[in-house]
């Protein structure tokens, strides 16, 4: 339990119509908090759930809160507020220091004192498990893996030998870091032959990775996420690539091999992005794009159809396959034009 007043401190908001002494307990949507937890709102479209919210109080923009009928938690940023005051209420638990009795520990591995290694967890030789790291059921550290402290895994977390995290990385249950990224040459008799993957994987601080989210190692050189990346389930790394400081990746994104994306860049759930691109700093690409050529220019970049009704759906396709014949026959048009020197 907090009192307002030390969420506004929290959270570097001030408090409108409500006292500072008022307890917290919890948060809630707007439409189904009571008295005694906290709600927010970063979307005009929830504006009329503000008169009938039975909320003690509500953090909102300083734009949002004239006149507003709530009391309110007023913020330059409400997201970022309620990220800062929503942790009070789920803090991460505490690492207890030791190692289960079904954990398996190399000999040769390193193991801060204070770190605790979960049931049926295997740590490799000459792996190295910083202070306060904590390994939750079956994970998997590989051969002179590298941990930094205060690291969290969660649960079947896999790295692969040689793989470094910085410190304070979080994993989610299923995430593989290291596996062999997708090098293949193809013989002449027809058979592929297996590319030997020789790089590693480095992960800076502060770096989230989600659930079954897969990052290859490089080929030659290194695959590198850089400090503070956060990337959602799902997202397939593949060799050699880099990713700048501080972006953040939705769900489902792919990256082929040797891309190189720039720092603070937001790619949406389900981008692909081609091998061998570079994506300058500050780029936002919207959901389900396929970037193809790389791009130069900070900005925000789409491509695709968005949905339509399936009959007019099937207009537009319809059309789209006749495009290269009408582009044939206005080029036919034009060059009569110019030859006749009419319009």
């Amino acid at each position: 339990m907090v009192t307002l007043g030390e969420i506004a401190a929290v959270a570097s908001a001030r408090l409108q119509g409500c006292d500072a002494a008022t307890v917290i307990i919890g948060v809630a949507p707007l439409h189904r908090a009571e008295p005694g937890q906290l709600s927010f709102m970063t979307h005009p479209r929830y504006r009329p759930f503000l008169s009938d919210t039975q909320a003690s109080a509500v953090i909102l923009s300083t734009e949002d809160a004239v006149d507003c009928p709530a009391p309110a938690v007023v913020a330059a940023n409400p997201q970022v507020a309620y990220a800062r005051v929503a942790a009070l209420f789920e803090p991460l638990c505490q690492v207890r220091p030791g190692i289960h009795p079904t954990a398996w520990i190399d000999p040769s591995a390193q193991v801060a004192p204070d770190a605790w290694i979960g049931p049926y967890c295997v740590v490799e030789a000459d792996a190295v498990i910083g202070a306060g790291v904590y390994l939750g059921p079956h994970c998997v550290v590989g051969e002179r893996a590298e941990i930094g402290t205060h690291s969290r895994l969660v649960a079947r977390v896999t790295l692969c030998h040689r793989v470094r995290l910085g410190q304070r990385v979080l994993a989610h249950p299923g995430a593989v870091i290291g596996s062999d990224g997708f090098g293949l040459a193809l013989d002449t008799g027809g058979r592929w032959l297996k590319i030997p993957q020789l790089g590693s994987v480095l992960i800076g601080d502060d770096v989230e990775i989600g659930a079954n989210t897969t990052i290859d190692r490089g080929a030659l050189e290194d695959t590198v996420i850089e400090d503070g990346v956060k990337l959602d389930n799902q997202i397939q790394v593949a060799h050699n690539v880099r990713i700048g400081a501080h972006s953040a990746l939705a769900g489902c994104v792919g990256i082929a091999g040797s891309a190189r994306i720039g720092r603070h860049c937001m790619l949406g759930g389900g981008v692909g992005i081609a091998g061998h691109l570079e994506i300058t700093d500050g780029v936002q690409v919207t959901g389900m794009s396929l970037v193809t050529q790389s791009i130069t220019e900070p900005g925000t970049y789409s491509s695709g159809l968005a949905v339509e009704p399936n009959r007019l759906w099937n207009k537009i396709s319809a059309r789209l396959r006749r495009l290269d014949e009408l582009f044939r026959r206005l080029a036919i048009l034009e060059k009569k034009i110019n030859q006749d020197g009419s319009i």
